[in-house]
């Protein structure tokens, strides 16, 4: 079993268990002729991480916070946000580097895998031993790589443990909402629009 495959798994069982309503929000697989169409349409290679993820869901039904850092993106929107960046990056110069960043606004071999707001967690598929690597994209901002997961396997990995025991992704701590849904925020958070957030159990 891979690594994608493994962590997607310790998730859904607990979400299963803890979160049904979030559990209900994951889509169902993506079918390998609509992942060939996709990339042919971006003109990249997916690295197998994201097929293997793709594969068991091709993102959210409806939007939810279901993993710390950005919502995991359908082919369709990754398709669109990647045209979205190609389609804008020339007109602010955003394939340049410019001080004080060390990373572009947009390069032509990030994959988005997640997305909040207009910022996109992308797949740096640029060759080198970093190649594979999480990181963000942001609307306003050069991509930001300094926090970044070494893999989508990695990341997913560090979801699975948090929500299994209570620990943490970064700075993201996973909760329960009033509802029993996953709520990801900052440590020490007690409520949410009113309502109070409870820390996931502990355990598996």
């Amino acid at each position: 079993m891979t690594v994608v495959t493994s962590a997607w798994e310790r998730v859904e069982r607990w979400m299963g268990r803890n979160a049904p309503m979030s559990a209900a929000k994951l889509a169902g697989p993506a079918t390998t002729e609509a992942i060939a169409a996709a990339q042919g349409r971006t003109g990249l290679t997916f690295p197998e991480e994201l097929v293997e993820s793709l594969l068991r869901h091709n993102g959210l039904t409806e939007w939810a916070s279901l993993l710390p850092e950005a919502d995991p993106q359908s082919l369709d929107e990754i398709v669109e946000w990647y045209e979205i960046r190609m389609d804008i990056a020339p007109d602010v110069d955003g394939f340049d580097t410019h001080s004080p960043n060390d990373e572009p606004w947009w390069h032509e071999l990030w994959v988005p895998f997640g997305a909040f707001a207009s910022n996109l967690q992308v797949i740096d598929l640029r060759p080198g031993p970093e190649r594979g690597r999480l990181g963000l994209a942001p609307n306003s901002d050069g991509g930001d790589f300094s926090n970044a997961y070494p893999s989508l396997g990695g990341y997913l990995t560090l979801v699975a443990e948090a929500l299994e025991t209570g620990g943490r992704v970064g700075c993201w701590h996973p909760y329960l909402t009033v509802t029993g849904e996953i709520w990801w925020g900052q440590a020490g958070e007690t409520e949410l629009a009113g309502q109070p957030l409870h820390p996931v159990p502990g355990g598996r």
